[in-house]
């Protein structure tokens, strides 16, 4: 580790308050498709899935979004390297619903990867992954939800990798305080 780092909580970070549930999955689907919130076709697998469920009441959460490098993992990590170190830090995965919440919420996510190369099997830059447990092994099978803007249009996407895939430490992540 690089000893003029700053790591969690002595980085800078992206702090939120966001309001989950009291939606049915089918009204949380017609509300991002009223905001015109698009889905890849791995989002809209995951949202699918009879797994993925939603809460009736209402919460709130409190979020934090900061890089993998915040996390005192300079080289990046993989998943699970990456939660643990979450987790020593005293923050906590997220339920797999704020997915959709948060991309309600945070419409003004600016574009990330304006002047920059495509990255092919990466995170795409200006893409914010929300940190949440998996509904299944299966490597083929979405793992989770990341924001995105794309030419001024709002994503929810899905996204796989297996257990070997390492994060870059500037990828972003969003965890519960």
């Amino acid at each position: 580790m690089i000893e003029n780092e700053k790591i969690y909580p002595a980085c800078q970070t992206i702090d939120r308050t966001v309001v989950v549930g009291g939606l049915t999955k089918s009204q949380l689907f017609q509300k991002m498709q009223q905001h015109s919130i698009m889905m890849n076709e791995l989002g809209k697998k995951l949202f699918a899935d009879d797994r993925f469920t939603t809460t009736d009441k209402t919460y709130s959460l409190k979020t934090v979004e900061l890089t993998v490098r915040d996390l005192g993992l300079p080289e990046g990590a993989t998943t699970s390297q990456l939660f643990t170190r979450a987790m020593q830090l005293d923050l906590a995965l997220c339920p797999l619903e704020l997915g959709p919440y948060l991309r309600l919420e945070y419409r003004d996510q600016p574009e990330g990867y304006l002047e920059k190369p495509a990255r092919k099997y990466q995170a795409p830059y200006g893409s914010i992954t929300i940190a949440s447990g998996t509904l299944t092994d299966d490597v083929e099978f979405p793992k989770g939800f990341y924001l995105r803007r794309i030419n001024d249009v709002l994503w929810l996407r899905g996204y796989v990798a297996d257990d070997k895939y390492v994060w870059g430490p500037d990828d972003h992540f969003v965890f519960i305080k």
